[in-house]
């Protein structure tokens, strides 16, 4: 059938309208990029409303809330995070202290042995891979930041191995910088459960974090979303019955 005059540009200007009415904010993501606000695809995020609330109780919960990783400074922390993808903090702390003692600055990782430094992280998996990270990481640290590790987004996701939420845990926890909020697989599984985000991209689940949650809370967030996930909002079996938030909770379970 063939459309009315005027119906497809009268459509055309609509979308040109609202395209214009609700410019989608941006955030900095390091490496000279941003990453767009998404904006929820039919989807409503009910957490949002109530998360002022949701901090208050998870801040009185767990008190004092800081990184699990066990470390003395920034470099230690920067290798420690590399060691923690597809591991448990618990394995890591096993496994650096050992660790340090033999290679106790970037010099002495990037003189490093890849077999032997591989050998001293197997029990951590991935022990190639991230070898590999911390060799190339180190070596750069030692070439171009004498040895240090700098407290800047863009330098140091510029790093092998170090991808924004590593950048974000060492910026956070070693310097106190508030460059954004850590994503990892806790904050991303608990993101969706409160409804706090629709979205299953870890830069873009951070995008809306950003958005919502207070400048001054970004660093301490990550860390109360991380100890709730593993006290009470399992992956598998979720403690709704003895969670200290389920009463804000919208239980979006099927988006976990």
């Amino acid at each position: 059938m063939t459309p009315r005059k005027g119906v497809t540009s009268d459509r055309k200007q609509s979308r040109a309208k609202a395209k214009s009415a609700s410019p989608r904010p941006s955030v900095p993501t390091g490496r000279g990029r941003t990453v767009t606000e998404p904006r929820p695809k039919g989807a409503t995020t009910p957490g949002r409303e109530v998360l002022p609330q949701m901090i208050a109780v998870l801040k009185k919960t767990y008190p004092g809330a800081t990184c699990a990783l066990t470390h003395a400074d920034p470099l230690q922390l920067l290798v420690a995070t590399i060691l923690s993808a597809q591991c448990t903090d618990a394995r890591v702390n096993m496994v650096t202290p050992g660790l340090f003692r033999k290679f106790p600055t970037a010099a002495d990782f990037a003189r490093a042995d890849l077999e032997t430094l591989a050998g001293e992280i197997r029990s951590t998996g991935f022990f190639m891979n991230k070898a590999r990270s911390i060799l190339g990481c180190c070596r750069q640290l030692v070439d171009r930041h004498g040895g240090q590790v700098p407290a800047d987004l863009d330098a140091l996701v510029a790093l092998p191995g170090v991808g924004r939420k590593t950048a974000n845990v060492v910026l956070g926890t070693a310097f106190g910088i508030a460059a954004g909020v850590v994503v990892d697989t806790h904050v991303k599984r608990l993101s969706g459960r409160l409804g706090l985000s629709v979205e299953t991209d870890p830069e873009k689940i951070e995008a809306d974090l950003m958005a919502i949650v207070p400048r001054e809370d970004w660093i301490a967030f990550s860390h109360l979303l991380i100890l709730h996930g593993r006290a009470r909002c399992d992956a598998r079996k979720p403690d709704c019955a003895g969670c200290e938030i389920g009463a804000l909770c919208p239980k979006i379970l099927d988006r976990a």
